[in-house]
């Protein structure tokens, strides 16, 4: 039966999708848009990450009718399925079952391919204006699993329950992994061998090398967008720059900054043609907010990917973790950025990263192994889902402790009159704590 752009809507909020790929925006809002083109970002340039490529393969059939679902909910005349040329098995299986109105474009193998600003320019062209959205030039993104995870809500009427994620870096067997949301991190690194070194030399980042943030305890839950697990020596070099505090930051910025112009030369928002400019954003810094007020407010065009902290500063300076500092200041001022859209920097094309030099830059290459996706869908005794696990308002508990649930059903209602998405069950059990955070059940 063919669905209606309401009922699709109304489905895949029901069943609690959200941005797979990102800070987890809520699907059903980008579903109740209007759109010219429909993209699915397969980039996954994060290093190390083997989620979405081999999910693209085995789920081909879903992820189709997940980007046909969504062209039918947006109005969407075009689908446009971005991946690199290496994806091989996720091209051969998607190719087949394309409609007319659909292609595969051929990324190339570059960072950050992924940040959904450089996808749309590489397979369409169109840039995105700063401080703008993809919807300012008519398209739509979403990642693999999103897309697999609106059909299964459409066709089956399944709610998110579970999280695919890359479990990688020192552990014995390197793995793609299935798991409930709500699991333990630590599970998924036992279903991965263990670790390969003494636990108190491990370090571990929630999501890809570049833009994860470091896990502070392996208790933490998985959630609906955590993308990867990776474990690493305590003494890495990106685990030492998470772990600096802002003041150290500071006066680093402030001591050795030669304003050599790398950070602002790579850094592809820039190269796009935003104003960012973090050269400038550190001088500033330095000079107790000396610039143009523009210059400051480009630091909310910022997408994090880290290249100038991980690869392109000779000396160690973080222009990144800067930004965040001021986009936390300006948005609780409620501070926009209305800055233009400017002539995209010629040498962009010689400027986007290989990920094979950034492999070797940051320092995992000893780590780039494959991460072969498990067949099995994994299971836990005991889950904390967290009832924001999203951009916008958390989930309102409607179980209590004592309840018996059953996997897939509704534990937390979405806020009336506000972003946000319901949240389900991802084991049958019993709730044993409520709190204004999260929710617990146990087997």
């Amino acid at each position: 039966m063919t669905k209606s752009a309401q009922e699709i809507v109304q489905k895949v909020f029901q069943a609690g999708v959200v941005g797979a790929g990102g800070a987890g925006f809520p699907t059903h809002v980008k579903l109740g848009a209007r759109a010219e083109i429909y993209l699915v970002n397969g980039a996954e340039c994060e290093p190390l990450l083997k989620t979405d490529q081999q999910l693209a393969a085995r789920e081909a059939a879903r992820l189709v009718r997940g980007l046909a679902l969504g062209m039918r909910a947006t109005g969407a005349k075009e689908g446009i399925i971005a991946l690199k040329a290496k994806y091989t098995e996720a091209i051969e299986a998607l190719a087949p079952r394309l409609s007319a109105d659909m292609r595969i474009h051929i990324l190339r193998d570059i960072y950050p391919a992924g940040d959904e600003v450089i996808a749309i320019w590489m397979a369409t062209g169109r840039r995105v204006p700063p401080g703008g959205l993809p919807l300012d030039i008519g398209v739509v993104v979403n990642n693999v699993q999103t897309l697999i995870n609106v059909a299964r809500a459409v066709d089956d009427d399944a709610p998110v329950t579970h999280r695919t994620l890359t479990v990688t870096g020192l552990v014995r067997q390197p793995a793609t992994l299935t798991l409930p949301i709500g699991a333990p991190m630590r599970e998924a690194i036992e279903l991965a061998g263990g670790l390969s070194i003494e636990a108190k030399d491990a370090a571990y980042i929630d999501g890809g090398p570049m833009m994860g943030k470091r896990l502070d305890s392996l208790d933490s839950p998985i959630t609906k967008t955590t993308g990867g697990l990776i474990a690493l020596p305590a003494d890495h070099p990106l685990i030492r720059c998470r772990r600096a505090d802002m003041r150290s930051i500071v006066n680093t910025a402030r001591t050795v900054c030669e304003q050599c112009l790398l950070c602002t030369e790579l850094c592809p928002r820039h190269l796009i043609g935003h104003e960012l400019s973090p050269h400038l954003i550190v001088r500033s810094v330095n000079y107790d907010h000396v610039a143009q007020p523009s210059v400051l407010l480009s630091a909310l065009t910022c997408s994090e990917c880290a290249v100038c902290e991980a690869y392109a500063c000779p000396v160690g300076i973080s222009p990144m973790r800067l930004n965040q500092a001021l986009k936390a200041g300006f948005r609780a001022e409620g501070a926009r950025y209305r800055g233009g859209l400017r002539l995209a920097d010629p040498m962009i094309d010689a400027r986007l990263i290989p990920v094979s030099r950034l492999i070797t830059r940051i320092g995992v290459a000893p780590y780039y192994r494959a991460a072969p996706l498990s067949p099995q869908t994994h299971s836990s005794r005991r889950v904390v889902i967290r009832l924001r696990q999203h951009i916008g308002s958390p989930a309102i508990a409607c179980v209590e402790a004592g309840e018996t649930v059953r996997r897939g059903q509704r534990i937390g209602e979405a806020p009336a009159n506000a972003l946000g998405v319901p949240v389900h069950a991802s084991i049958d059990g019993v709730v044993t704590e409520v709190t204004g955070e999260a929710i617990v059940i146990e087997r």
